[in-house]
């Protein structure tokens, strides 16, 4: 018996593979064997096999999977070969001799390869690692974040094998060997850089000069056309020691000198002393002591073995600053360090932390966090509690385990990263009390801090380490130039560059924006831009901010706008949050989408917006401050505008989300309607937009309510009720915390009613029971006040559920049967059934089965319609249950049989899995056994 992970994932046998099945089960057998021999937990598994929406029965559908596959080990022998599926508690392990997988003797041949002493016995070693590759990694499975993570750490391994094998044959002068092994994969990864330099040195020492300089050109051409950036200096390095004729310099290695795979490139679940781990921020280091990753406690069953990377994307075009990287390295050496950057706004701390911060990923096995925590933005700052949300939920732990409060979740934070090596960016800090709450808990932990203040609270407190940041000196402030202009036309012009980069502050900011003008007008000289960037500096008054180099800079960008662009430009500088799109842009300028797409393209060209990705950019916060001066008496249309846009958006997307709904509110008087509104093609798209948009739909309430338009800030907030119900444990609580307020403020007793309808439910789902009571309690009568007999009617639904889980059954029920009287004289069918519904499950468990029987019976009599299988299923469901309480056992078997064979025929499998189940408490027969595992086999398969 062999498990396979390198190629399609399978189990092969004496006799063949077994049957796997479908892609579900084998992302299960997947996740097991990425861990194997440790218990996986049910909501690691859960992360497996789903993304961020895993169905309500999910824990079944799992269940079913594993039942298979044990089925599928025993009748392939597995006992034999040591191999066990079994269950530990909440979780699940695949307990299997290392020797039987193929990644773990993988990474086995790897480090026998590394202790070879001769480079002929390292290739050996290498090439039959190589040799148990069948495809691309944990092919046939889910393509969930988890394993997609996982198949990309395994295809780094191998990569960096490759390279490897390459660099063993260079040491025994085969360097025709070392470019017939890379070129296939250069040519698959053009991308890759460390690659194509490889394969250019081997070429060239094979004597094929031309071949290794046409490499270099197209990997040029390639890097420049996809991602508009030159070459990196491994690839630069080894194309200037071709012209040159260098000698090999891998003739003089020894086989010891052979580097070892990065750590943080091994496949998961590879054996202890399998890696070498680096020295921080340094070269790694061949006699550095052997360790595997440390890995999360497994008393925290929510998290993933993998290393996490929540860094945004790396600079392009960073020059200089080799003295700070030097220092940042040499205050990350320590033990626990926190380092702290700092310097003026402008100055290039956020492009620094984030370069150094990529330069050495294997210094960090098991990931990189960030945050970027606003604290010198308009557009409010993120709480602790949502960073530690955002920075656990990384770290693999379930959205239901993260604590509700900021202490507890502070806790869970440091002691998940106890024995971690991690790196931990915090940008944009305000003082030294936004971050004491966020910083990790492990000695090979660092924290990298950018700021603009000093924070010597933090130096004083935890022994910060500051590193300050200065503007760039001229040399660096004209490589900055060439960079994006080309190093032959600032060559021609050198004394003028100087005087630009002079002019700009030395401001990496500005640098970049002159340099973008110049880069668009290439009939203009430097020196033309130098004397024009000085007259304007010379009229300018200063911005709100430290930097009066950018403001010219931008000033005279801003000029050679076309006047709509410029009219664009100035309102987003009111934009409430952090993101815009054509809509937004087209909301905040009272344009349309096409008109603001085309603004922003011009806008784009001239890097005033940056695009965050596809239809999404952003604003730096100077950019903004200065786009808001231009015209700050359009801030009100402008917010407005923009608050309206997102009323209109997200009303589409909940009726697209939950269609024939009933609408929550009425639109205020005065609502502006958009130009165009976003058209969703289904569900998906509209919960797609919901949650992408969750940060700034709860900007703009924020914004609203400050602006003293509490009429927006509620419905905003109310209207991203889908996406509550969808993720009702996802920290809700604190937006509608705000909405409630909008409401109360705006003396409005329909929206309080409604906020605290959706609020109290929410908090009944965290299990904040009583808190959820006393908010509901007043909700009827706030919808009564309004005349919303239907809010009340749901309202006291709502009421009732929480009362009947606190044993209040006879309060409930009698709240069930007025929401009941108020449905009928609206008249609603839908809330009717719906109370009646809720009602018969009480008058169930409160032993009242003939009760719960008429109830049932007359929401038959309402419908349901023929669309609604699901409501009927559970209506027959209840009533077959209250048949048997009551003894009329026949009579009950026979609506039981008739819920599950309806939801068999409607493809409802969870009604039949739970019309089954209550049969099989009275009946054992063959064929509800038979019926009921093919239902829980029908989850599996297609869950």
């Amino acid at each position: 018996m062999e498990f396979r992970l390198l190629g399609t994932v399978c189990v092969d046998t004496l006799t063949g593979p077994l049957p796997l099945g479908p892609a579900k089960r084998r992302s299960l057998l997947a996740a097991l064997l990425l861990r194997a021999n440790t218990p996986v937990s049910m909501a690691r598994l859960t992360d497996c096999l789903w993304d961020d929406d895993p169905p309500l029965h999910a824990r079944t559908v799992i269940q079913g999977h594993v039942s298979r596959l044990r089925v599928l080990l025993t009748s392939a022998d597995a006992e034999a070969y040591g191999v066990e599926l079994a269950t530990l508690g909440d979780a699940y392990v695949l307990r299997a001799p290392e020797t039987l997988l193929d990644s773990q003797r993988f990474e086995e041949l790897l480090m026998l390869a590394r202790e070879q002493r001769s480079p002929a016995d390292s290739v050996l070693m290498l090439k039959e690692a190589l040799s148990l590759w069948q495809g691309p990694a944990l092919t046939g499975t889910y393509a969930s974040a988890p394993l997609q993570a996982a198949a990309h750490a395994l295809e780094e391994s191998r990569l960096a094998t490759v390279e490897q094998l390459a660099r063993a044959y260079a040491v025994l002068g085969e360097h025709h060997r070392a470019a017939a092994v890379l070129r296939a994969e250069a040519d698959a990864h053009p991308m890759r850089e460390s690659l194509a330099a490889a394969l250019m040195t081997a070429l060239y020492r094979s004597g094929r000069q031309s071949e290794a300089l046409d490499r270099f050109h197209r990997a040029r051409r390639m890097l420049a056309d996809e991602l508009g950036i030159d070459p990196g200096r491994e690839l630069a390095d080894a194309y200037a020691q071709i012209l040159r004729g260098d000698p090999d310099p891998a003739g003089d290695r020894s086989p010891g000198d052979l580097p070892d795979v990065p750590e943080a490139d091994r496949a998961p679940g590879a054996p202890d002393g399998a890696g070498t781990v680096p020295a921080r921020a340094a070269v790694p280091d061949p006699a550095a002591p052997t360790r595997a990753p440390l890995a999360l406690p497994p008393t925290h069953p929510g998290t993933t073995p993998h290393p996490t990377d929540l860094l945004p994307r790396a600079p392009r075009g960073f020059h200089g600053r080799g003295a700070e990287l030097t220092a940042l390295s040499r205050a990350a050496a320590g033990e626990a360090p926190v380092c702290l950057l700092t310097g003026p706004a402008g100055v290039g701390k956020t492009a620094l932390a984030l370069h150094w911060a990529r330069r050495s990923p294997a210094a960090f096995p098991d990931g990189r966090l960030y945050a970027d925590l606003r604290g010198f933005s308009d557009t409010g700052e993120p709480t602790p509690l949502e960073v530690l949300r955002e920075f656990l939920l990384a770290l693999g732990v379930a959205p239901r385990r993260v604590p509700e409060s900021v202490t507890g979740a502070a806790a869970l934070f440091r002691s998940l990263t106890d024995r971690l090596s991690l790196l931990v960016v915090l940008d944009n800090v305000r003082d030294s009390a936004q971050v004491r709450q966020l910083l990790p808990g492990g000695t090979d932990c660092v924290t990298l801090i950018t700021s603009r203040h000093r924070l010597e609270g933090l130096i004083a407190s935890d022994a910060a380490v500051p590193v300050p940041l200065d503007v760039l000196e001229p040399p660096d402030g004209t490589a900055l130039l060439a960079g994006v202009l080309g190093e032959e036309r600032v060559a021609a012009e050198p004394v003028a560059a100087r005087r630009l980069a002079e002019l700009c502050g030395g401001l990496p900011l500005a640098l970049r924006v002159t340099a973008a003008r110049l880069a668009g007008r290439p009939q203009w000289t430097l020196a033309d831009m130098a004397d024009e960037l000085a007259d304007e500096r010379s009229r300018l008054t200063y911005l709100a901010v430290e930097d009066t180099g950018v403001s010219a800079a931008l000033r005279l960008t801003v000029q050679q706008l076309p006047p709509d662009a410029v009219r664009h430009f100035t309102r987003l500088g009111h934009h409430p949050g952090s993101h815009f799109d054509p809509y937004t842009t087209a909301a905040l300028a009272g344009s349309d989408p096409v008109v603001a797409a085309a603004a922003l393209e011009r806008l784009a060209a001239a890097h005033l917006v940056t695009e965050a990705g596809p239809g999404r950019w952003i604003l730096h916060d100077l950019v903004r401050l200065y786009a808001r001066g231009l015209d700050p008496a359009a801030g009100p249309d402008a917010l407005l505008g923009v608050l309206d846009h997102y009323i209109a958006t997200a009303l589409a997307a909940a009726d697209t989300a939950e269609p024939g709904g009933e609408p929550c509110f009425v639109l205020p008087d005065d609502f502006h309607r958009p130009a165009a509104v976003r058209d969703f093609t289904g569900r998906d798209a509209a919960m797609d937009w919901l949650a992408a948009e969750r940060e700034d739909l709860s900007l703009a309430a924020a914004a609203a309510r400050t602006a003293g338009l509490e009429d927006r800030a509620w419905r905003i907030i109310l209207l991203q009720w889908p996406h509550v119900v969808w993720r009702a444990r996802d920290g809700w609580a604190p937006m509608l915390e705000l909405a409630l307020a909008a409401a109360v403020a705006r003396s409005d007793p329909y929206a309080e009613s409604r906020v605290r309808n959706l609020l109290g439910w929410v908090l009944s789902e965290e299990g904040r029971t009583s808190e959820a009571v006393a908010l509901l309690e007043p909700s009827p009568g706030l919808a009564r006040q309004a005349g919303d007999r239907l809010g009340e009617a749901t309202a006291l639904i709502n009421l009732a559920i929480v009362q009947a889980e606190q044993g209040g059954l006879d309060v409930a029920m009698e709240g069930c049967g007025r929401a009941l009287e108020l449905a009928r004289k609206e008249p609603d069918a839908h809330t009717e059934m719906l109370a009646l519904q809720h009602l018969a499950r009480m008058q169930l468990t409160a032993g009242r089965p003939q009760d719960a029987l008429d109830s049932a019976r007359a929401a038959f009599k309402l419908g349901p319609e023929h669309e609604e299988a699901a409501r009927r299923v559970l209506l027959t469901t209840v009533s077959g249950e209250a048949q048997l309480a009551l003894g009329a056992e026949d009579e009950g078997v026979l609506l039981l049989d008739q819920a599950a064979t309806e939801a068999e025929r409607a493809g409802y499998d969870v009604g039949a899995v739970r019309a089954l189940e209550a049969l099989l408490r009275v009946s054992s027969g063959p064929e509800y056994v038979r019926r009921y595992e093919k239902a829980v086999r029908r989850l599996a398969d297609d869950g």
